[in-house]
Protein backbone atom coordinates (compact mmCIF):
# COMPACT_ATOMS: atom_id res chain seq x y z
CA UNK A 1 0.00 0.00 0.00
CA UNK A 2 2.73 2.73 0.53
CA UNK A 3 4.73 1.57 -2.23
CA UNK A 4 1.76 2.04 -4.87
CA UNK A 5 0.66 5.36 -2.35
CA UNK A 6 4.24 6.84 -3.30
CA UNK A 7 5.26 5.05 -6.74
CA UNK A 8 4.52 8.18 -8.83
CA UNK A 9 7.03 10.04 -6.61
CA UNK A 10 9.67 7.37 -6.61
CA UNK A 11 9.30 7.39 -10.07
CA UNK A 12 10.18 10.56 -10.98
CA UNK A 13 12.66 10.48 -8.09
CA UNK A 14 14.71 7.38 -10.37
CA UNK A 15 14.08 9.68 -13.84
CA UNK A 16 15.62 12.50 -12.10
CA UNK A 17 18.27 10.84 -10.52
CA UNK A 18 19.16 9.29 -13.91
CA UNK A 19 18.90 12.23 -15.74
CA UNK A 20 21.35 13.93 -12.95
CA UNK A 21 23.76 10.64 -13.41
CA UNK A 22 23.79 10.80 -17.07
CA UNK A 23 24.31 14.80 -17.27
CA UNK A 24 27.39 13.95 -14.85
CA UNK A 25 28.90 11.32 -16.95
CA UNK A 26 28.95 13.45 -20.12
CA UNK A 27 30.24 16.55 -18.14
CA UNK A 28 33.24 14.53 -17.20
CA UNK A 29 33.60 12.77 -20.65
CA UNK A 30 33.82 16.61 -21.94
CA UNK A 31 36.00 17.50 -19.53
CA UNK A 32 38.27 14.42 -19.92
CA UNK A 33 38.14 14.87 -23.96
CA UNK A 34 39.08 18.55 -23.30
CA UNK A 35 42.06 17.44 -20.87
CA UNK A 36 43.00 15.12 -23.27
CA UNK A 37 42.98 17.40 -26.47
CA UNK A 38 45.30 19.93 -24.17
CA UNK A 39 47.82 17.59 -23.48
CA UNK A 40 47.72 16.62 -27.66
CA UNK A 41 48.32 20.11 -27.88
CA UNK A 42 51.17 20.43 -25.32
CA UNK A 43 52.75 17.21 -27.02
CA UNK A 44 52.92 19.06 -30.41
CA UNK A 45 54.41 22.40 -29.05
CA UNK A 46 57.21 20.21 -27.57
CA UNK A 47 57.41 18.81 -30.59
CA UNK A 48 57.91 22.20 -32.43
CA UNK A 49 60.10 23.18 -30.51
CA UNK A 50 62.70 19.89 -30.89
CA UNK A 51 62.57 20.86 -34.72
CA UNK A 52 63.27 24.27 -34.12
CA UNK A 53 66.44 22.64 -32.07
CA UNK A 54 66.89 19.97 -35.31
CA UNK A 55 67.09 22.83 -37.57
CA UNK A 56 69.19 25.03 -35.47
CA UNK A 57 71.50 22.13 -34.33
CA UNK A 58 75.36 22.81 -33.82
CA UNK A 59 77.83 20.29 -34.86
CA UNK A 60 78.72 19.15 -31.42
CA UNK A 61 75.59 19.59 -29.87
CA UNK A 62 73.57 16.67 -28.33
CA UNK A 63 70.38 15.47 -30.38
CA UNK A 64 69.35 12.47 -28.16
CA UNK A 65 66.23 13.86 -26.58
CA UNK A 66 65.56 16.26 -29.70
CA UNK A 67 65.35 12.89 -31.92
CA UNK A 68 63.93 11.51 -28.81
CA UNK A 69 61.02 13.93 -29.31
CA UNK A 70 60.30 14.15 -32.85
CA UNK A 71 60.73 10.49 -33.32
CA UNK A 72 57.99 10.09 -30.10
CA UNK A 73 54.50 10.69 -31.97
CA UNK A 74 53.39 7.68 -32.83
CA UNK A 75 49.33 8.41 -32.93
CA UNK A 76 48.79 12.20 -33.72
CA UNK A 77 48.94 12.68 -37.51
CA UNK A 78 50.72 15.84 -38.49
CA UNK A 79 51.78 17.91 -41.20
CA UNK A 80 55.29 20.54 -40.68
CA UNK A 81 54.15 22.93 -44.00
CA UNK A 82 57.56 25.16 -44.27
CA UNK A 83 57.10 28.82 -45.12
CA UNK A 84 57.03 28.54 -49.16
CA UNK A 85 54.07 26.03 -48.75
CA UNK A 86 56.21 23.39 -49.16
CA UNK A 87 55.97 20.12 -47.17
CA UNK A 88 58.40 19.67 -44.73
CA UNK A 89 57.57 16.30 -43.32
CA UNK A 90 54.76 14.62 -42.03
CA UNK A 91 53.36 11.58 -39.27
CA UNK A 92 51.01 9.00 -39.18
CA UNK A 93 49.50 9.97 -42.70
CA UNK A 94 48.93 7.40 -45.55
CA UNK A 95 52.27 7.56 -47.79
CA UNK A 96 50.84 6.70 -50.42
CA UNK A 97 48.18 10.24 -50.20
CA UNK A 98 50.39 12.61 -49.34
CA UNK A 99 51.85 13.06 -52.72
CA UNK A 100 48.10 14.21 -54.08
CA UNK A 101 48.14 17.90 -53.90
CA UNK A 102 44.58 18.29 -53.28
CA UNK A 103 44.32 15.79 -50.69
CA UNK A 104 47.15 17.46 -48.72
CA UNK A 105 44.80 20.65 -48.97
CA UNK A 106 41.81 19.55 -47.87
CA UNK A 107 44.28 16.99 -44.87
CA UNK A 108 44.96 21.05 -43.89
CA UNK A 109 42.06 22.58 -43.81
CA UNK A 110 40.88 19.74 -41.63
CA UNK A 111 43.76 19.55 -39.11
CA UNK A 112 43.39 23.23 -39.25
CA UNK A 113 39.48 22.91 -38.16
CA UNK A 114 40.20 20.42 -35.44
CA UNK A 115 43.45 22.03 -33.93
CA UNK A 116 45.14 25.35 -34.30
CA UNK A 117 48.21 25.19 -35.90
CA UNK A 118 51.40 25.61 -34.23
CA UNK A 119 54.24 27.77 -35.90
CA UNK A 120 57.83 26.66 -35.66
CA UNK A 121 60.21 29.35 -35.02
CA UNK A 122 63.78 30.05 -35.42
CA UNK A 123 64.13 33.14 -33.72
CA UNK A 124 62.15 35.62 -34.43
CA UNK A 125 61.34 34.33 -38.03
CA UNK A 126 58.43 31.72 -38.44
CA UNK A 127 59.76 29.03 -40.21
CA UNK A 128 57.18 26.32 -40.86
CA UNK A 129 53.94 25.85 -39.35
CA UNK A 130 52.49 22.54 -37.64
CA UNK A 131 49.44 21.20 -38.73
CA UNK A 132 47.94 18.25 -36.39
CA UNK A 133 44.72 16.35 -36.19
CA UNK A 134 42.91 14.70 -33.26
CA UNK A 135 44.54 11.10 -33.06
CA UNK A 136 42.74 7.69 -33.37
CA UNK A 137 41.88 7.64 -29.78
CA UNK A 138 40.70 11.06 -29.36
CA UNK A 139 38.29 10.76 -32.54
CA UNK A 140 36.95 7.13 -30.06
CA UNK A 141 36.35 9.16 -27.61
CA UNK A 142 34.20 11.80 -29.09
CA UNK A 143 31.59 9.36 -30.15
CA UNK A 144 31.40 8.17 -26.44
CA UNK A 145 29.26 9.63 -25.09
CA UNK A 146 26.83 8.95 -28.16
CA UNK A 147 27.06 5.68 -27.17
CA UNK A 148 26.21 6.54 -24.19
CA UNK A 149 23.50 8.20 -24.77
CA UNK A 150 21.92 5.56 -27.26
CA UNK A 151 22.48 2.92 -24.38
CA UNK A 152 20.60 5.19 -21.67
CA UNK A 153 18.05 5.76 -24.40
CA UNK A 154 17.73 1.40 -25.07
CA UNK A 155 17.19 1.23 -21.09
CA UNK A 156 14.81 3.61 -20.52
CA UNK A 157 12.71 1.83 -23.58
CA UNK A 158 12.91 -1.19 -21.86
CA UNK A 159 11.88 0.12 -18.95
CA UNK A 160 8.90 1.80 -20.63
CA UNK A 161 7.79 -1.33 -21.93
CA UNK A 162 8.32 -3.20 -19.08
CA UNK A 163 6.50 -0.65 -17.82
CA UNK A 164 3.45 -0.14 -20.26
CA UNK A 165 2.98 -4.04 -20.64
CA UNK A 166 3.23 -4.34 -17.05
CA UNK A 167 0.73 -1.72 -16.60
CA UNK A 168 -1.89 -3.44 -19.51
CA UNK A 169 -1.24 -6.80 -17.99
CA UNK A 170 -2.95 -5.00 -14.71
CA UNK A 171 -5.63 -3.36 -16.97
CA UNK A 172 -6.42 -6.86 -18.15
CA UNK A 173 -7.11 -8.56 -14.77
CA UNK A 174 -8.92 -6.06 -13.72
CA UNK A 175 -11.58 -5.89 -16.83
CA UNK A 176 -11.47 -9.27 -16.77
CA UNK A 177 -12.14 -9.51 -12.84
CA UNK A 178 -15.10 -6.68 -13.77
CA UNK A 179 -16.70 -8.42 -16.46
CA UNK A 180 -16.79 -11.73 -14.60
CA UNK A 181 -18.06 -10.20 -11.43
CA UNK A 182 -21.13 -8.02 -13.52
CA UNK A 183 -21.85 -11.30 -15.23
CA UNK A 184 -22.58 -13.00 -12.17
CA UNK A 185 -24.40 -10.36 -10.79
CA UNK A 186 -26.81 -10.34 -13.53
CA UNK A 187 -27.13 -13.69 -13.62
CA UNK A 188 -28.82 -14.15 -10.10
CA UNK A 189 -32.14 -11.49 -10.68
CA UNK A 190 -32.02 -12.70 -14.39
CA UNK A 191 -33.19 -16.96 -12.92
CA UNK A 192 -35.64 -15.05 -10.86
CA UNK A 193 -36.75 -13.15 -13.38
CA UNK A 194 -37.09 -16.09 -15.84
CA UNK A 195 -38.80 -18.01 -13.22
CA UNK A 196 -41.83 -14.94 -12.54
CA UNK A 197 -42.22 -14.67 -16.30
CA UNK A 198 -43.17 -18.55 -16.11
CA UNK A 199 -45.69 -17.53 -12.68
CA UNK A 200 -47.23 -15.21 -14.96
CA UNK A 201 -47.93 -16.88 -17.41
CA UNK A 202 -49.91 -19.31 -15.71
CA UNK A 203 -51.73 -16.38 -14.16
CA UNK A 204 -53.26 -15.40 -17.14
CA UNK A 205 -51.33 -12.34 -17.51
CA UNK A 206 -51.78 -10.10 -20.50
CA UNK A 207 -49.47 -11.87 -23.15
CA UNK A 208 -48.29 -8.45 -24.66
CA UNK A 209 -46.68 -7.60 -21.54
CA UNK A 210 -44.91 -11.30 -21.70
CA UNK A 211 -43.79 -10.34 -24.88
CA UNK A 212 -42.12 -7.32 -23.54
CA UNK A 213 -40.94 -8.77 -20.34
CA UNK A 214 -39.33 -11.83 -22.65
CA UNK A 215 -37.76 -9.33 -24.63
CA UNK A 216 -36.13 -7.78 -21.79
CA UNK A 217 -34.97 -10.84 -20.26
CA UNK A 218 -33.08 -11.58 -23.96
CA UNK A 219 -31.44 -8.13 -23.83
CA UNK A 220 -30.46 -9.13 -20.56
CA UNK A 221 -29.44 -12.41 -21.31
CA UNK A 222 -26.99 -10.80 -24.16
CA UNK A 223 -25.61 -8.03 -22.04
CA UNK A 224 -24.34 -11.10 -19.22
CA UNK A 225 -22.88 -13.67 -22.28
CA UNK A 226 -21.11 -10.43 -23.55
CA UNK A 227 -19.55 -9.66 -19.73
CA UNK A 228 -18.90 -13.58 -19.28
CA UNK A 229 -17.16 -13.66 -22.72
CA UNK A 230 -14.89 -10.57 -22.17
CA UNK A 231 -13.73 -11.29 -18.73
CA UNK A 232 -11.99 -14.63 -20.68
CA UNK A 233 -11.25 -15.61 -24.17
CA UNK A 234 -13.78 -15.78 -26.37
CA UNK A 235 -14.22 -18.55 -29.13
CA UNK A 236 -14.58 -17.33 -32.58
CA UNK A 237 -16.77 -18.53 -35.45
CA UNK A 238 -16.81 -18.38 -38.93
CA UNK A 239 -20.15 -15.92 -39.37
CA UNK A 240 -21.44 -13.51 -41.72
CA UNK A 241 -20.66 -9.64 -40.72
CA UNK A 242 -23.10 -8.13 -43.27
CA UNK A 243 -25.70 -9.96 -40.98
CA UNK A 244 -24.45 -9.47 -38.05
CA UNK A 245 -23.87 -6.00 -38.61
CA UNK A 246 -27.32 -5.28 -39.81
CA UNK A 247 -29.00 -6.73 -37.06
CA UNK A 248 -26.97 -4.52 -34.28
CA UNK A 249 -27.65 -1.60 -36.87
CA UNK A 250 -31.58 -2.40 -37.19
CA UNK A 251 -31.69 -2.95 -33.27
CA UNK A 252 -30.75 0.56 -32.55
CA UNK A 253 -32.45 2.10 -35.02
CA UNK A 254 -35.83 0.35 -34.19
CA UNK A 255 -34.97 2.10 -30.18
CA UNK A 256 -33.74 5.51 -31.40
CA UNK A 257 -35.18 8.80 -32.15
CA UNK A 258 -36.70 9.85 -35.20
CA UNK A 259 -34.52 12.76 -35.08
CA UNK A 260 -32.16 10.72 -36.29
CA UNK A 261 -31.49 9.75 -39.98
CA UNK A 262 -29.98 5.80 -40.42
CA UNK A 263 -28.09 5.05 -43.09
CA UNK A 264 -26.39 1.45 -44.49
CA UNK A 265 -24.53 0.69 -46.96
CA UNK A 266 -23.75 -2.70 -47.69
CA UNK A 267 -22.16 -4.91 -50.82
CA UNK A 268 -24.42 -7.75 -51.91
CA UNK A 269 -24.05 -11.43 -50.84
CA UNK A 270 -22.14 -12.67 -47.48
CA UNK A 271 -18.87 -12.19 -46.00
CA UNK A 272 -17.02 -14.45 -44.17
CA UNK A 273 -15.16 -13.12 -41.13
CA UNK A 274 -13.76 -14.82 -37.83
CA UNK A 275 -16.54 -13.23 -35.30
CA UNK A 276 -17.52 -13.82 -31.75
CA UNK A 277 -21.08 -12.39 -32.76
CA UNK A 278 -21.76 -10.81 -28.60
CA UNK A 279 -18.99 -8.88 -28.61
CA UNK A 280 -19.27 -7.69 -32.37
CA UNK A 281 -22.32 -6.79 -31.73
CA UNK A 282 -21.38 -5.00 -28.84
CA UNK A 283 -18.85 -2.74 -30.49
CA UNK A 284 -21.35 -1.84 -32.86
CA UNK A 285 -23.68 -0.75 -30.44
CA UNK A 286 -21.12 1.41 -28.91
CA UNK A 287 -20.04 3.11 -31.75
CA UNK A 288 -23.44 3.60 -32.85
CA UNK A 289 -24.69 4.79 -29.23
CA UNK A 290 -21.17 7.17 -28.91
CA UNK A 291 -22.52 8.81 -32.22
CA UNK A 292 -26.20 9.08 -31.22
CA UNK A 293 -24.48 11.13 -27.60
CA UNK A 294 -22.11 13.18 -30.06
CA UNK A 295 -25.12 14.69 -31.74
CA UNK A 296 -27.24 15.27 -28.56
CA UNK A 297 -29.90 12.64 -29.94
CA UNK A 298 -30.12 14.57 -33.73
CA UNK A 299 -28.31 14.08 -36.86
CA UNK A 300 -27.55 11.98 -39.38
CA UNK A 301 -25.30 8.38 -38.82
CA UNK A 302 -23.84 6.45 -41.70
CA UNK A 303 -22.72 2.46 -41.73
CA UNK A 304 -20.88 1.22 -44.81
CA UNK A 305 -19.17 -1.94 -44.64
CA UNK A 306 -16.33 -2.53 -47.51
CA UNK A 307 -13.58 -4.96 -48.80
CA UNK A 308 -10.19 -5.51 -50.58
CA UNK A 309 -8.87 -8.81 -50.90
CA UNK A 310 -8.38 -10.01 -47.84
CA UNK A 311 -9.76 -6.49 -45.23
CA UNK A 312 -13.08 -6.04 -44.53
CA UNK A 313 -13.87 -2.21 -43.11
CA UNK A 314 -16.39 -1.37 -41.74
CA UNK A 315 -16.64 2.63 -41.31
CA UNK A 316 -19.30 4.52 -38.71
CA UNK A 317 -19.82 8.39 -39.73
CA UNK A 318 -21.78 10.48 -37.29
CA UNK A 319 -22.72 14.63 -37.86
CA UNK A 320 -21.72 15.25 -34.38
CA UNK A 321 -19.46 17.60 -32.31
CA UNK A 322 -16.35 15.89 -33.58
CA UNK A 323 -12.55 15.74 -32.01
CA UNK A 324 -10.15 17.14 -32.08
CA UNK A 325 -6.48 15.32 -33.53
CA UNK A 326 -4.94 15.26 -30.40
CA UNK A 327 -7.95 13.18 -28.62
CA UNK A 328 -7.84 10.73 -31.76
CA UNK A 329 -5.56 7.53 -29.69
CA UNK A 330 -6.55 9.46 -26.44
CA UNK A 331 -10.69 8.51 -27.11
CA UNK A 332 -9.65 4.93 -26.83
CA UNK A 333 -8.26 5.14 -23.22
CA UNK A 334 -9.85 3.33 -19.76
CA UNK A 335 -11.83 6.56 -18.32
CA UNK A 336 -11.23 9.35 -21.05
CA UNK A 337 -14.73 10.50 -21.86
CA UNK A 338 -16.15 14.07 -23.71
CA UNK A 339 -19.27 13.77 -22.13
CA UNK A 340 -19.81 15.23 -18.64
CA UNK A 341 -21.41 12.05 -17.00
CA UNK A 342 -19.11 8.91 -18.96
CA UNK A 343 -17.14 6.53 -18.07
CA UNK A 344 -14.75 6.42 -20.73
CA UNK A 345 -15.39 2.90 -20.72
CA UNK A 346 -17.23 1.93 -24.12
CA UNK A 347 -14.77 2.61 -27.10
CA UNK A 348 -11.62 1.24 -24.90
CA UNK A 349 -13.91 -2.12 -24.25
CA UNK A 350 -14.40 -1.70 -27.81
CA UNK A 351 -11.13 -1.22 -29.06
CA UNK A 352 -10.43 -4.42 -26.68
CA UNK A 353 -12.59 -6.85 -28.28
CA UNK A 354 -11.42 -5.37 -31.88
CA UNK A 355 -7.98 -5.40 -31.49
CA UNK A 356 -7.24 -8.09 -28.34
CA UNK A 357 -9.74 -10.36 -29.53
CA UNK A 358 -10.50 -10.35 -33.00
CA UNK A 359 -7.02 -9.58 -34.60
CA UNK A 360 -8.06 -6.71 -36.47
CA UNK A 361 -7.63 -2.76 -35.81
CA UNK A 362 -10.05 0.36 -34.65
CA UNK A 363 -9.27 3.94 -35.44
CA UNK A 364 -10.61 7.21 -36.05
CA UNK A 365 -10.46 7.78 -39.66
CA UNK A 366 -11.59 11.29 -39.59
CA UNK A 367 -12.75 13.95 -37.66
CA UNK A 368 -13.43 17.79 -37.70
CA UNK A 369 -14.97 20.01 -35.20
CA UNK A 370 -18.93 20.34 -35.72
CA UNK A 371 -19.29 18.37 -39.11
CA UNK A 372 -18.21 14.86 -37.57
CA UNK A 373 -16.49 11.81 -36.97
CA UNK A 374 -15.94 8.75 -38.42
CA UNK A 375 -14.32 5.34 -37.28
CA UNK A 376 -12.40 2.57 -38.74
CA UNK A 377 -13.19 -1.05 -38.17
CA UNK A 378 -10.63 -3.62 -39.78
CA UNK A 379 -10.66 -7.03 -39.87
CA UNK A 380 -9.25 -10.16 -42.00
CA UNK A 381 -11.74 -12.22 -44.12
CA UNK A 382 -12.06 -15.99 -42.91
Amino acid sequence: MIFTKYSNTLRWVIIVASFAIVSLILWKTYEFFQHFKEEERTKMENWSFAQTDFINFETNANLDLTLKILNSNKTTPMLVINEDGSLGSYNNINDSKISDTLYLKKLIVRFEEENKPIPVKLGDSIVGTIYYGNSELLNKLKYYPLALLLIVFLFGAVIFFFYRSNKNATQNKLWSGMAKETAHQIGTPLSSLIGWTEILKSENTNPDYIVEIEKDIDRLQTITERFSKIGSVPTLEVADIVKETIDSYDYLKARSSNLIEFDIKIPDGEIQVNLNKQLYSWCIENLVKNAIDAMKGRGKISLEISQLENTIMVTVTDTGKGLSKKDFNKIFEPGFTTKKRGWGLGLSLTRRIIEDFHDGKIKVLQSEKDKGTTFKITLKRA
